[in-house]
């Protein structure tokens, strides 16, 4: 299991030498952010959750300061408003790389009965082959601040929308809309939690606070919440999968550059340019949970960049690739 490397969105330079530079340089950055956000936290608290008078569940705040930004609860006093698929398009289109208005309108979003912390709806959009066999959920936006994700869920829809497969799609385009929406998108929800480590792996409660504990050192951007499934977000994709029962979930992120996959049958050796490099499960994620947990493979794309999207032929060729692969694997031909 690997620890957690920081957060960049840069693309890292061929030079060694260089590059090992700008890690020590990320590293130090990310220290001192941690280490000025703050005073020393309580023991079942996130290093840069204040205290309020009002908490919403267990000891989590509903006001959360993380990592010297305020999150989403206390962001603005009028929050960005996506009530509907045509607010959505125009709050993403003034936030994500490589999205247009036509784009987003022609994904022809529909707002799900969830709701965000912030009671912001999640959008989807299905598109079914005449004959499905299988179905697909794709998962973008679970961190804020990985716009990138959420902008190749756009595209991908029109992807599917343009290729026949015998497949029943179902695109969730930003599970984090209250992460997303901030003047300085964060990877975090509004009650500070990271929703990739709320899900209910096997116990849960012992090794994802540990996890964070020890292996992250409280950082405040990967607090996996009080229990699994605290957060409407995560608990909404849960429900969803038990009622919907996808046969594949791909999972897209950034800024890694690799291919990851968990779960039964031979993986996807590359999308595009993007090669397989499983790099270990852990505590609360959604591959551990749907790979390892439910049997249900996980795709994970990390995207090179979380504020650039590949160019127009690359995430076509990401695309091919997939429906081949599924074709090979899943039975999708």
């Amino acid at each position: 299991m690997r620890i957690d490397r920081p957060e960049t969105n840069l693309r890292w330079p061929s030079s060694p030498r260089l590059a090992c530079t700008l890690w020590a340089l990320a590293l130090a950055l990310t220290a001192s952010a941690a280490s000025a956000a703050s005073a020393p936290p309580a023991a079942n608290k996130p290093a840069a959750v204040a205290s309020a008078p009002k908490p919403t569940h267990g000891n989590q705040p509903a006001t959360a300061k993380v990592s010297g930004a305020t999150s989403a609860t206390a962001a603005s006093a009028a929050p960005a408003n996506i009530a509907n698929a045509q607010a959505f398009c125009a709050e993403m289109v003034k936030r994500l790389p490589n999205v247009s208005m036509a784009l987003c309108a022609r994904a022809q979003l529909q707002p799900t009965p969830a709701r965000s912390v912030m009671g912001r709806p999640i959008f989807q959009r299905d598109v079914i082959s005449p004959n499905p066999r299988l179905k697909v959920l794709v998962i973008g936006g679970i961190h804020g601040d990985e716009l990138s994700a959420t902008a190749l869920s756009l595209h991908w829809i029109e992807d599917a929308l343009q290729t026949p497969s015998n497949v029943h799609w179902r695109f969730v385009p930003l599970m984090n809309p209250d992460g997303l929406l901030l003047d300085v998108p964060t990877r975090i929800n509004a009650r500070g939690v990271d929703l990739n480590r709320n899900f209910p792996t096997p116990n849960w409660d012992k090794e994802a606070p540990v996890y964070w504990k020890d292996r992250t050192k409280n950082d405040p951007r990967r607090y996996p919440g009080p229990k699994p499934l605290s957060e409407p977000e995560t608990k909404w994709l849960f429900d969803e999968m038990e009622r919907w029962k996808p046969n594949l979930i791909v999972s897209i992120h950034a800024p890694y550059g690799v291919l990851d996959f968990d779960g039964p049958t031979s993986p996807p050796q590359r999308l595009g340019r993007l090669y397989l490099d499983q790099v270990g499960i852990f505590p609360g994620s959604l591959g551990n949970y749907g790979g390892v947990h439910k049997k249900v493979p996980v795709v994970t794309i990390e995207l090179p960049s979380a504020i650039r999207t590949p160019q127009e032929a690359e995430m076509r060729q990401m695309w091919l690739d997939l429906l081949r692969w599924m074709g090979e694997r899943l039975g999708a031909e």
